[in-house]
């Protein structure tokens, strides 16, 4: 049986050098064999030319000759061939001995301990470049040529790709772990599968890293600081006013809902300030230096400001987002419980038999909506988390033979994809603590909610797993504690919980690029 692994190997471009060469000369010697063989046993059969014209055939001692020639070609051929196998063979054993590290190797393994240490960081690592490279490839179009850009946006997207892939494979090794169970037969699925975790994020790492300074020239911060100023001091009166909305907002919801509704965004506002007094701080530094004609350090604290700007649209967004899923869950939710008494009382008027195995699920689906219409009748509540009850009490009544019955997909979309947007603007606007599982949790979700006709197991899926991502990220929000960041000024302890200011030694904003590359700006943040 095949390793699902080999399904998802990404491929190391250095290691197929010799791949190529082998497989060069493997072509070469066949397509010779073609080129030959005719000749050669043409030579073996048919008469001279001589011959022919005199109606005789060719003297016995020249027939021999040409046929010992041809019978020493297929055999040549093949030694070659062997050869040229033996060669890629070697290759593949090479490559394996630096790559997997086996005891055969002369080396010792890494430990999984390691492996999987190495796996979560980067995972991490590289998930904060993909987020900043969006971040400011999306600023970067609004003052660059398109076609200027578009090869860093083509590269940020196979980055993507690849990050993609490493979270997916992850998430799969988590979940056999869980299960007790090894990803591949012989029980090396594991070790497989970090090691690909570690290639595909270094190899979108590396790909970052190398466009990194087109970027920079495309963008022209330095030259264009100016430009780029008020561009960002537009867009801070823009976000400052949303976020006063933003309050508005939330003061609305605590009057209309419960307040385990407004929860997910309770403090967002006063992040989204605190992120603004420190885009405050460093557009007036950038300012400073960028009068005095020092485009190096103004951009570096013009992208701190951006960095800061950008998370305090998302904070602000987040609550005006929120207050239209609540209002589109309070809604959609008579429909919703209108649909799962429809699929319970068809349970109920199946046959005895048929009936037995839906005692339990019956008795859920009444409680629940027993308890959600109570709760409706007593005044502010939660529409999502009741649609969420509601959606997921009618699924378990779906498909059992309680005839043509709606599966409420629709009404278990809409909270599904509140978790996921709510737990992605989490962990982008917390990615300085946020580790690697709350990640992990969130690709899997997005992957299931994507694009197209999503089942309904894989829509409930999807909502278990925002919301794991969102618990996860809080726990590792509450272990990181408040930072005060060290550098940077007013608010550069949100800075550095936010991501926008890297939290090493250097201490300076982040750009687009890979890890080796996104810190660059850091030498000049001072």
């Amino acid at each position: 049986m095949t390793s699902p692994l080999s399904r998802s190997r990404s491929r190391r471009v250095p290691s197929h050098i010799a791949v190529r060469v082998a497989h060069a000369v493997l072509g070469g010697l066949v397509a010779t064999g073609w080129l030959v063989l005719p000749l050669a046993w043409a030579g073996a059969e048919a008469p001279a030319p001589g011959a022919r014209d005199a109606g005789v055939t060719a003297r016995p001692a020249e027939a021999a000759q040409d046929g010992t020639t041809g019978d020493l070609v297929p055999p040549l051929l093949a030694v070659g061939a062997a050869g040229a196998l033996a060669v890629y063979g070697y290759g593949r054993r090479r490559r394996r001995t630096a790559t997997r590290t086996t005891p055969g190797g002369g080396r010792e393994l890494t430990p999984l301990d390691e492996l999987d240490r190495q796996a979560r960081r980067l995972l991490v690592e590289t998930d904060d470049c993909v987020r900043v490279g969006a971040e400011e490839t999306a600023l970067a179009a609004d003052r660059s040529a398109a076609d200027a850009l578009e090869p860093y946006v083509y590269d940020l997207r196979q980055a993507e790709a690849g990050l993609a892939a490493a979270f997916r494979l992850r998430q799969r090794l988590d979940e056999a772990d869980a299960a007790g169970q090894d990803l591949a037969e012989g029980g090396d699925g594991r070790r497989e599968a970090l090691e690909e975790i570690i290639t595909r994020c270094q190899d979108a790492g590396r790909l970052l890293d190398t466009a990194a300074a087109g970027f920079d020239r495309v963008r022209a911060l330095e030259r264009n600081a100016v430009a780029a100023l008020e561009s960002a001091e537009g867009r801070f009166r823009e976000v400052a006013a949303r976020i006063r909305a933003a309050e508005a907002t939330l003061a609305d919801l605590h009057e209309r809902y419960a307040p385990a509704a407004s929860l997910p965004v309770a403090g967002d506002a006063e992040q989204a300030k605190d992120r603004l007094l420190f885009t405050t701080s460093h557009l007036n530094q950038a300012r400073q230096y960028a009068d005095r004609g020092d485009g190096a350090k103004a951009a570096a604290h013009l992208r701190a400001a951006e960095g800061a700007l950008t998370q305090a649209s998302d904070l602000a967004n987040g609550v005006e987002r929120l207050a239209a899923e609540l209002d589109s869950a309070a809604a959609g939710l008579p429909g919703a419980v209108e649909a799962a008494e429809a699929a319970r009382n068809a349970a109920r008027a199946l046959p005895p038999e048929a009936r037995a195995g839906l005692v339990g699920r019956l008795g859920h689906a009444e409680a629940v909506l027993s308890a959600v219409r109570h709760e409706t009748a007593a005044g502010p509540h939660d529409p999502l988390d009741a649609l969420r009850r509601v959606a997921e009490a009618a699924a378990g009544l779906a498909g059992t033979g309680a005839g043509d019955v709606p599966d409420g997909r629709g009404h278990a979309l809409v909270p599904a994809r509140s978790a996921l947007a709510g737990a992605a603007c989490f962990i982008g606007t917390h990615r300085g603590a946020v580790g690697g599982e709350a990640r992990t949790r969130l690709a899997e979700a997005r992957r299931l909610l994507g694009p197209g006709s999503v089942p309904l197991s894989e829509v409930l899926r999807a909502d278990d797993l925002a919301r794991e991502a969102r618990r996860l990220a809080e726990r590792d929000v509450r272990a990181y504690g408040n930072p005060s960041g060290g550098r940077g000024g007013a608010g550069a302890g949100g800075a550095v919980l936010g991501g926008i200011l890297l939290s090493d030694g250097e201490g300076g904003p982040t750009s687009y690029g890979g890890p080796r590359t996104r810190g660059r700006r850091g030498a000049h943040f001072t």
